[in-house]
């Protein structure tokens, strides 16, 4: 994998009342768990609010939350949870108390959220994001139930339903509740790399999960939506060293299984063949050194693990419609 300098991301995760605690805890742990597997990107998380205290939706208090800061580093991410109509115990919230406070969010984020912070919603959370008018001009979206109150809120925003997630330049919004896991797991794919994001959902046992209509999942995260260890096992093992020679005993060995049964564990529980895992990995490796590199066909063929530039090409266009020299081409030329 071709990975980036060094960095600090600080994250500023938004609590509003009743604030939905599975919205920050799923999240959050997958930045906790991406800290703990690399080093490349350590993201620095605060909580704040306009209260110091405040009752989560299973009614466990939250405290030690810190005001609204006043100003915001030019990189910082802002998340913002979601919350429940009434937290687990109590009768009903007190809604004047509630609203003032969810006020003083919306016009916080008005005054702080500037070109450059990218702003993440969680859930419900994209109301409040909607309120300020932050999402003007953005598609977005939120949980389904919430959908028909987000285009109201903001009219001027495109409200997608039926997604798990959608990123639109520095907006950044998720469906219900665990879809929030999803969309960090795709920011940690997208900041660390696609093998840390695996880590972090094998770790959580969860699936990197794509809706129908959302973008396509990073190659090296194909196949990987299943929880069996030999299978992992022999995936990870291809993921570090793509242009090995693999053969089918040299898997077997690294997996822990006879060349028969990782065979058909792979069909079962990947949906592809051994070989065709090894050529998507060693295509995915071709497409980085493509966008990264002035390497020539042949060179990018040989250092991806094929043969030939003829047999990377023809592998290459099981998976790409764009030949190579065009995709090139579109990368260089896409904006940063």
């Amino acid at each position: 994998m071709i990975t980036g300098a060094q960095r600090c991301v600080p994250v500023f995760v938004v609590l509003p009342p009743r604030t939905l605690l599975l919205d920050v805890a799923g999240p959050i742990e997958v930045l906790r768990k991406a800290n703990l597997e690399q080093s490349a990107v350590r993201f620095d998380v605060r909580y704040v609010g306009p209260s110091a205290t405040i009752s989560s939706s299973v009614g466990l208090s939250l405290a030690g939350i810190e005001p609204l800061p006043e100003r915001l580093s030019d990189d910082a991410f802002v998340i913002l949870s979601g919350n429940a109509s009434t937290v687990l115990g109590e009768v009903a919230a007190s809604q004047k108390e509630d609203a003032a406070a969810e006020d003083r969010i919306v016009d916080w984020l008005k005054v702080a959220i500037r070109p450059g912070h990218r702003l993440i919603s969680i859930c419900s959370g994209a109301l409040l994001a909607g309120r300020a008018g932050l999402l003007d001009g953005y598609a977005c979206t939120t949980h389904h139930s919430c959908c028909a109150d987000l285009a109201a809120l903001a009219p001027r925003a495109t409200v997608m339903e039926n997604r798990l997630h959608v990123e639109d330049r520095d907006r950044l919004s998720s469906a219900g509740v665990t879809a929030g896991i999803d969309l960090m797991l795709h920011i940690v794919a997208r900041m660390v790399g696609p093998a840390c994001a695996v880590a972090v959902a094998r770790y959580l046992v969860v699936y990197m999960r794509r809706g129908g209509a959302d973008p396509q999942l990073s190659p090296w995260l194909e196949g990987r939506n299943h929880i069996h260890p030999v299978v992992h096992r022999a995936q990870d093992a291809v993921a570090a060293e793509p242009a090995r020679a693999w053969s089918l005993e040299d898997l077997a060995r690294e997996a822990g299984a006879s060349p028969r049964h990782l065979s058909r564990l792979f069909n079962e529980h990947a949906a592809m063949s051994v070989t065709d895992y090894v050529n998507r990995m060693r295509v995915a490796l071709a497409g980085e050194l493509l966008g990264a590199t002035r390497l020539d066909m042949e060179n990018v063929a040989e250092r991806a693990g094929f043969g030939s530039a003829r047999q990377f090409r023809r592998a290459w266009k099981r998976f790409h419609d764009l030949p190579p020299r065009l995709a090139r081409r579109s990368v260089m030329q896409a904006p940063p």
